[in-house]
């Protein structure tokens, strides 16, 4: 199975590549106390879209992050290599995401507030019919088990291959095909008006990702 690569660096100001995750993982555990923060500016966007999409709140989705980001940056020696640093990372973000589910009920959240913070960071055209999509898929999923919800955000809405979201849920990929294929059979009855609307075979997500309807 391969994981998915880091997100390529940037160039520096003279034009030479910037440094890889990993080498940037590798510089903060060695003490450089600058090299966690660049790390957290790569991809905090990311994280912050997975954590909203799992959590359907954009204040626990905000505190996940940032309990992940702290995990992350006092574990960082756990990190063995054996997959990318974005995969890592991304399995912290969705355990910190379902240790809240877990925990707690997520409270309850105003539409134009979820449509505001999911805008926050990824603006999009304004499209009132895609808007109301993603709040009703986003209320579906906080009626699924948080498993179910996990594999689903990451597989349907991020647009993860089966392998690669095993890989961030440390599970097998056919545990992560058993729950996507039971969440989407929960979803189906809940979403089914939805298949018609501008032929949808997949429920669109704020960013351009898509939920299957089965």
């Amino acid at each position: 199975m391969t994981s998915p690569p880091d997100i390529p660096p940037p160039t520096d100001l003279s034009g030479r590549p910037a440094l890889s995750d990993a080498d940037l993982l590798t510089r903060h555990i060695e003490g450089d106390t600058t090299a966690f923060s660049e790390i957290v500016k790569r991809h905090r966007d990311r994280m912050w879209a997975v954590a909203l999409r799992t959590l359907g709140d954009p204040d626990e989705a905000a505190d996940a992050v940032q309990d992940a980001f702290v995990s992350a940056y006092r574990k960082a020696e756990s990190f063995r290599g054996d997959a990318a640093v974005t995969t890592w990372l991304h399995r912290i973000v969705v355990n910190a995401c379902l240790d809240r589910m877990r925990r707690k009920s997520v409270r309850p959240v105003a539409d134009d507030e979820l449509i505001e913070a999911a805008e926050r960071d990824m603006p999009l055209p304004d499209q009132t019919a895609e808007r109301e999509v993603s709040l009703e898929v986003t209320a579906a999923l906080k009626l699924l088990p948080a498993d179910q919800r996990a594999a689903l955000v990451l597989v349907d809405m991020m647009g993860y291959s089966v392998e690669d979201a095993a890989a961030v849920l440390d599970v097998p990929a056919g545990t992560v095909k058993s729950r996507c294929a039971r969440g989407r059979a929960k979803l189906a009855p809940i979403l089914s008006h939805l298949r018609n609307r501008s032929d949808l075979t997949r429920v669109s997500s704020p960013k351009g990702a898509q939920l299957r309807d089965g």
